[in-house]
């Protein structure tokens, strides 16, 4: 008896020693998280376009830790400000992969801000994910490019405003802020209009500061200019700039049936703070809208309208979604599939496990990753906005189309191509519709 008591006690002392060193251990285990960089800017000049991005960025991590995680873990977003201050980007980023580990970042919306984080990305082996449509002439193996390329939405809305459906345009203003995205975009579009037989006397071309505020005079030289011919407005003016652009416009009383105008940066949550009532029939080329009709975009709003009800977000039921915020959503789900295809968060796996995830978006169309030069097969929509704020779709392609990242109106661009020379690049993708 006296041997099985000391057995007893013994096994009690085992058992409770056991306990202490795992305890530790378990709560290890359940602090583990997978950490993932949010860089847009919540101030300045742009942050009314990129303040939504960051939202539907935490909406869809909080969805997938709702879900249980990924690979059993946590996945914590560190969200950080750079303020509208391109040089402020490349620091941020630089501190989220060093200082903070993060597995990938989703962030950017000007090319200026993303050139400005390229080199860090590329130095030490991150992953971006950028979320906006773009001017092309770039393909990283560091960067996977959700938004659009000029052939999945400039060339489009062009070629729809050149058509008899869009006015039949023979003169263009090409209206761009000052920085890499619209002179390079309104570069392809020149070359582009010139193919076409338009003359280098019939294209206006001019630039503004962010921040823009004085319209006067650009928006007489659109009343000049259109009574020489039936012209057609391209604007690649970002951020804030947009709100006193288009009251001007209403100002002087153009109207889209006399001159439309298609923009490209502007989406739903820009028009959220304007009143549109001037506005409508002016366009917009993206790759989704708000109002496209589709169980998965009745799904996609239905969980934005309750995430911003349960989180009190600014603007509450006025709040929208627009294409970049799909572009962050959709881009978020690929990561997170890659992640687990790969059963690992190293950047290397991962990299190789995004090539080919496909996800079926809010636009309705299922939706690929281009492994040869990592960027999004999409479908055009070109819109006309409505009174309130949303957009009537006049024009969309049959599907998703390929991207083009090096634009054949470029003279080098054919040189680029043929240097993409990466192991995976693609060998049986389908042939771009541009």
């Amino acid at each position: 008896m006296l041997k099985q008591r000391q057995f007893i006690k013994s096994l009690v002392k085992m058992v409770l020693l056991i306990s202490l060193f795992a305890l530790p251990l378990s709560g290890a285990y359940a602090k583990e998280e997978i950490k993932v960089g949010i860089l847009h800017s919540l101030s300045g000049t742009m942050a009314i376009s990129e303040t939504s991005l960051k939202d539907v960025a935490l909406m869809a991590i909080e969805e997938i830790n709702e879900n249980g995680g990924l690979l059993g873990k946590k996945v914590t977003p560190i969200v950080v400000d750079p303020a509208s201050n391109w040089p402020l980007f490349a620091e941020k980023a630089r501190e989220l992969i060093q200082k903070h580990e993060v597995s990938a970042v989703f962030g950017c919306w000007t090319s200026v801000s993303r050139k400005s984080v390229l080199p860090v990305f590329e130095e030490l082996n991150g992953l971006l994910f950028y979320p906006v449509q773009y001017e092309g002439e770039e393909s990283s193996y560091n960067v996977f490019y959700t938004g659009a390329a000029p052939n999945q939405q400039a060339i489009p809305a062009v070629e729809y405003l050149m058509s008899e459906d869009g006015g039949a345009a023979k003169r263009w203003m090409l209206l761009g802020t000052d920085y890499v995205y619209p002179r390079t975009t309104n570069k392809i579009l020149r070359a582009f209009l010139k193919s076409k037989g338009v003359k280098d006397s019939d294209i206006y071309e001019t630039y503004t500061p962010f921040g823009h505020s004085d319209w006067q005079t650009i928006v007489s030289d659109i009343q000049k200019w259109s009574a020489k011919g039936r012209t057609a407005v391209v604007s690649t003016i970002n951020g804030d700039a947009n709100v006193p652009f288009y009251k001007e416009l209403a100002n002087q009383g153009i109207k889209a049936e006399d001159v439309p105008v298609v923009a490209f940066s502007v989406g739903e949550e820009e028009l959220r703070g304007m009143d549109t009532s001037a506005l409508v029939g002016h366009l917009a080329a993206w790759n989704y809208f708000m109002s496209i009709e589709s169980p998965e975009n009745t799904a996609f709003i239905n969980k934005w309208k309750a995430y911003v009800k349960k989180h009190n977000l600014s603007g509450g039921s006025k709040r929208v979604t627009n294409d970049p915020m799909e572009a962050t959503y959709v881009g978020i789900r690929m990561w997170a599939q890659a992640v687990q295809q790969a059963g690992t968060t190293n950047i290397d796996a991962v990299r190789q496990a995004i090539g080919y995830q496909t996800v079926k978006s809010p636009s309705g169309f299922t939706m690929k990753m281009d492994a040869g030069n990592h960027h999004l097969h999409k479908p055009v929509f070109i819109g006309e906005i409505q009174a309130n704020g949303q957009f009537d779709i006049v024009w969309q392609t049959d599907g998703p189309i390929r991207a083009q990242a090096w634009s054949p109106f470029i003279a080098d661009s054919a040189k680029k191509v043929a240097d993409w020379t990466y192991p995976w690049v693609c060998g049986n993708c389908e042939k771009p519709k541009y």
